[in-house]
């Protein structure tokens, strides 16, 4: 039987065959981390004495606070660039814009290479056919020190497009439906390979507009063939093949909340915005830069609402300079950032306000991800077009006048606890139960981006939940030794370690999902924070249950009403990463 694109990648970075289910270590070409998830590697490294693997494959890049106008993360960066120094380690500083994007243009990643960072949309680099993985700090750690990390090998699901999406379609049009096809989860633990002629015809910046939304549709990677690169066996094995007719597709629009929840845009009401945002590692391209100046030249936007426009990379930024863009930009009335992620980061533009209505070229709106304000996901030119109509519109239906805007109330929040850290390596723990029946609860709502500067996990856990409707207070209702039981794609999101950590500093003892996000299950086996899955374990359990659960038998006794569930327990590789405390404890 013939190997999968993913499965010939981590052969050509491994020792061992690369079959589905197999958990092997995988060589590691690129290794990086940001500026808010440097410091966290650095900690991790300096207190387990651990040297690097090698400088010239490890790189840091500032691109989630690149002005530095955050005491901590300025504190985060100065903290790299330190250990950089040292270790003759390169840094694309605050000047520099998004990192995946970097590492593709600097032609630091190549097609068939391996490259880790603690960018959640490390997956991006499938669009030029080569294995990209965000992580947690730990597992960057363990890749800077030894040049490796240990993955399951996931099977893949093959993805044709069929028909040619209308003229008015983009790229970002394309994925959305792909998200309307797929939802939050139905690609969690599978590796993606796309083709068809449309996808044949694509250029770089549209597949990357493709590839880096994987995430949001709980996938490991959508891979991009490449004539020159990794190709799959004419007989590869694939757990699905799965056909999607495109032809004359519309531009297309995500509710607020929830990336998968997409209409096509005909379908939406009129919906007056407030603000809008073009830019993210998804719709930042010179192309995207391009096609909204088109939209905006010779027009203004409406009165009242505030346009925030940020290119990915540096070049990016000085090809809008040269070509005119940022006139066009300036002369619209938009605001202009320096290159990063932006809005996808606390503290730059791109955030709402509480009633804000806002539409986005980013390529998630969970709730509170860019502030209290509802936020819509759309093409750059959507979003143009939307700030000049003063509604949510598509390109090819713009008002001669915009409409009149109302103002909403703003309200704020304010929390305040602290807890401290005790770890425990029982493999049996006994606790009250939490049931949260929701499926697809984000890392934003387990520990909103706004704390990712928060490096000391005692202060982590006060902020658990306090994103995710009716359970704003968990952290001072919960009591050490407490069981957590949610449902589908917990975790999904950022590769961000604090989603895990906050749990640890609650004590928390144990974490029973019917299924986590990729990264997530990742950051909470490699900080040694238990966690199982079983399947519709929300239907079988009551709120306030008292539990015993056992990690090495999987066997989970519900005392309260005297029933037994079995369960998969602990894999070896779990079990052994556990007991020592974490995968970076000797």
């Amino acid at each position: 039987m013939g190997k999968t694109i993913i499965q010939k990648i981590f052969e050509n970075h491994s020792k061992q065959s690369a079959n589905v289910g197999d958990i092997i270590d995988i060589d590691i070409d690129v290794r990086v981390a940001r500026d808010f998830g440097g410091a966290n590697v650095v900690k991790n490294l300096e207190e387990n004495n651990l040297s690097l693997d090698d400088p010239k494959k490890t790189f840091f890049t500032f691109d989630c606070n690149p002005s530095g106008c955050d005491q901590k993360y300025a504190a985060n960066q100065h903290i790299c660039r330190i250990f950089a120094r040292k270790n003759n380690v390169k840094t694309f500083d605050i000047n520099r814009g998004i990192g995946t994007h970097i590492v593709i243009d600097e032609g630091i990643a190549k097609p068939g290479s391996t490259i880790v960072s603690t960018d959640s949309h490390a997956n991006i680099l499938g669009a030029i056919g080569a294995f990209g993985q965000g992580m947690g700090d730990r597992d960057i750690a363990h890749a800077f020190a030894y040049g490796k990390v240990w993955f399951k090998v996931p099977p893949t699901i093959k993805i044709v497009l069929k028909g040619r999406p209308s003229k008015f379609a983009t790229p970002k049009d394309v994925v959305l439906k792909l998200l309307q096809v797929f939802g939050a989860n139905e690609l969690l633990g599978f590796a993606s390979e796309i083709y068809g002629d449309y996808v044949d015809l694509l250029p770089l910046d549209a597949r990357i507009t493709i590839a880096s939304m994987a995430t949001e549709m709980g996938g490991i990677i959508i891979l991009f063939p490449f004539k020159k690169g990794v190709n799959a066996d004419a007989d590869a094995n694939y757990e699905d093949i799965v056909e999607i007719d495109f032809d004359d597709l519309k531009p297309m629009i995500s509710l607020p909340g929830h990336p998968e929840d997409v209409l096509n845009i005909e379908e939406l009401e009129k919906i007056k915005v407030d603000s809008g945002f073009i830019g993210s590692c998804t719709n930042g391209r010179i192309s995207d830069m391009r096609a909204a100046a088109k939209v905006l030249d010779g027009r203004k936007i409406a009165p009242g609402r505030v346009l925030k426009i940020v290119p990915s990379t540096d070049n990016i930024w000085k090809k809008c300079l040269d070509g005119g863009l940022i006139k066009i930009f300036k002369d619209a009335g938009a605001l202009v950032g320096s290159a990063g992620c932006a809005g996808c980061a606390a503290g730059q533009i791109g955030q709402t306000g509480s009633g804000e209505i806002a539409v986005s070229s980013g390529n998630r709106n969970f709730v509170g991800k860019q502030g209290k304000g509802d936020t819509y996901l759309a093409s750059p030119e959507t979003v143009a077009a939307s700030l000049i109509a003063g509604y949510i519109t598509s390109a090819d239906d713009m008002p001669k006048e915009p409409v009149s805007l109302n103002i909403p109330e703003a309200s704020h929040k304010i929390s305040d606890i602290k807890k401290d850290v005790k770890i425990s390596r029982l493999t049996c723990v006994e606790g009250k139960a939490w049931v949260i029946k929701k499926d697809n609860i984000d890392t934003d709502m387990i520990f909103h981006n706004r704390y990712l500067s928060i490096t000391d996990i005692n202060e982590m856990g006060q902020y658990t939940f306090d994103n995710l409707e009716g359970y704003e207070n968990f952290a001072k209702k919960a009591n050490p030794g407490d069981i957590v039981i949610v449902g589908k794609n917990f975790g999904a999101g950022s590769s961000r370690q604090q989603a895990v950590d906050c749990f640890k500093s609650l004590k928390i003892s144990l974490i029973i999902a019917e299924s986590f996000g990729a990264i997530y299950e990742r950051n909470a086996i490699n900080n040694a924070m238990p966690i199982l899955i079983a399947r519709d374990i929300t239907s079988k359990i009551d709120d306030g249950d008292l539990l015993s659960v056992d990690f090495s038998t999987g066997k989970i006794i519900n005392k309260t009403k005297n029933k037994e569930i079995n369960v998969k327990p602990f894999s070896k590789s779990q079990l052994e990463i556990y007991k020592k405390g974490g995968l970076l404890k000797k």
